[in-house]
């Protein structure tokens, strides 16, 4: 299958290729993951977080996409008078935040958007890169967030730590600088740019220590057959109980105690 903007996030090219947010997606639970990707079952909940995200990167790809990204979403983004909903006011605040700072267009230079196979682990991957300098060696990554300073606690890190490694974008970074450097035979640096959903947005330029990377690797492999099992129908998916899909696939067998609460 070859990927094309068109069809890059098909169920098709999902069922084809394993990607990052596949992957975590499974990790936070394997049955919607599963439903999902056998069409099942969708998630209800607010897609306006994804679609701010989606607003801030497509105005970095071109003028094109981004005209193109509104009138797909016209009905989520605009009023009845035409302007926009109070979410995407504090995008386009989001967008200029970026887009007079210096340093961010200075470094935010080559190809964008684009998209990228390869082999990990003996598994097919697909990736899309928001920004790509082969000249100079790095590439980019944009994210939305709510707060720079914000802390979450881990159960993958035992630890409280930040958004970039609480949503696994070291993961992910590892995995695009691996594919990267397979198909052009050089190394790559990651860098990720936030931007913040305050009001005035914060921004950052973020690099990652490269011994970071060689944990996130190592647990990746050992994880990932699991990963297969579960997708190709090898082993029965397990409920994480918290989610939406488990949430109204909920039956009771039984009694919990009151400090049990506080694990769910």
């Amino acid at each position: 299958m070859e990927l094309s903007k068109k069809n890059y996030y098909s169920n098709d090219a999902d069922w084809q290729f394993m990607s990052v947010s596949q992957f975590k997606s499974f990790q936070e639970c394997e049955a919607s993951t599963l439903a999902r990707l056998k069409g099942e079952w969708q998630p209800e909940k607010d897609k306006t977080a994804l679609l701010v995200g989606n607003y801030v990167h497509s105005y970095f790809e071109s003028s094109e996409a981004h005209e193109e990204f509104i009138e797909e979403n016209r009905n989520s983004i605009l009023k009845k008078d035409g302007t926009e909903r109070a979410e995407f006011v504090q995008a386009i605040d989001m967008i200029k935040a970026l887009e007079y700072d210096e340093f961010f267009k200075f470094v935010y230079q080559g190809k964008k958007e684009i998209i990228l196979t390869g082999t990990l682990f003996n598994t097919e991957w697909k990736a899309r890169i928001d920004c790509f300098n082969q000249e100079k060696g790095y590439f980019v990554d944009l994210k939305t967030t709510r707060s720079l300073g914000m802390r979450y606690y881990s159960e993958k890190y035992q630890s409280y730590v930040s958004f970039v490694e609480k949503y696994n974008y070291i993961l992910q970074m590892a995995v695009y600088k691996t594919l990267l450097e397979q198909k052009y035979g050089k190394e790559f640096t990651p860098y990720i740019f936030a931007v913040t959903k305050e009001s005035p947005p914060d921004i950052a330029a973020i690099e990652i220590y490269p011994g970071r990377f060689d944990f996130e690797m190592k647990l990746l492999e050992q994880e990932l057959p699991h990963v297969l099992k579960v997708k190709y129908g090898e082993v029965e998916p397990k409920m994480c109980g918290k989610c939406e899909y488990c949430r109204q696939h909920k039956k009771l067998s039984g009694f919990i105690e009151v400090g049990d609460l506080l694990e769910m």
